[in-house]
């Protein structure tokens, strides 16, 4: 059986030195770099299953690459694990805002960037069943197996994170979901994340919406709940 395969793009030495040391040892192939160009080229060359991508590089920085990755076709789906020092909200809202499926937050333990890993591998075991079958509303149209959504019968680019997510509160219309179960479908079973990263895609999401935004509900305290229903 294959092992996975991860690109690290760090440019501290020692923390690329741990990170490749405790994924190897966990069976997973590791390649890496300390920049932003020449991690780039390697995802485009290598087509990884999962990205590690500091956001401070000499270069272009993560934000950058990230952005780039999720732009192109060939690299859209490759999922992004944010690794920075930075540790405000408005780096976690700009990363996941770019596409980045994860974030996490330096000094984290090797346990911990495992942990994230292996969370968000584990989406493409539920991929089939969150991407089954397209949902169709008046005015809205989501697609996941041609990665499309239309609004007003134009196409929106959504990230695969906030195409996921859509998608699934669309497929169970009027069923209230808590955060935390959303985080669990949407990001990963055991996922070391915060509650605010799913309030950071359902912002983006309400914005691409447009006049449509009402269908995804804001229950208070709890969660979310899509208001429309399937035609």
């Amino acid at each position: 059986m294959k092992n996975d395969r991860i690109v690290v793009i760090e440019d501290e030495p020692d923390i690329l030195e741990v990170m490749r040391y405790n994924l190897t040892r966990e069976g997973y192939d590791v390649l890496s770099c300390e920049n932003g160009e020449e991690g780039l080229a390697m995802v485009r060359a290598e087509s990884p299953d999962l990205v590690v991508l500091d956001l401070m590089l000499p270069g272009q920085d993560g934000i950058e690459i990230c952005r780039i990755l999720k732009q192109e076709e060939a690299t859209r789906f490759i999922p992004i694990i944010m690794v920075t020092a930075k540790g405000e909200e408005s780096d976690v809202v700009l990363g996941l805002g770019v596409g980045a499926d994860d974030y996490l937050t330096k000094p984290f333990s090797p346990k911990e960037l495992i942990a994230r890993i292996k969370a968000v591998l584990r989406r493409g075991k539920l991929k089939e069943e969150l991407t089954s079958d397209r949902v169709t509303l008046p005015g809205l149209t989501i697609d996941p197996q041609r990665h499309e959504v239309k609004v007003n019968q134009e196409c929106v680019e959504f990230t695969a994170t906030e195409l996921r997510l859509l998608h699934f509160l669309a497929s169970h219309p009027g069923r209230v979901f808590a955060r935390d179960h959303l985080l669990g479908r949407i990001i990963g079973e055991g996922a070391y994340v915060i509650d605010r990263n799913i309030d950071v895609h359902v912002r983006s999401i309400r914005k691409k919406l447009g006049e449509h935004r009402h269908l995804i509900e804001t229950i208070r305290g709890v969660g979310y709940r899509f208001q429309g229903r399937e035609s």
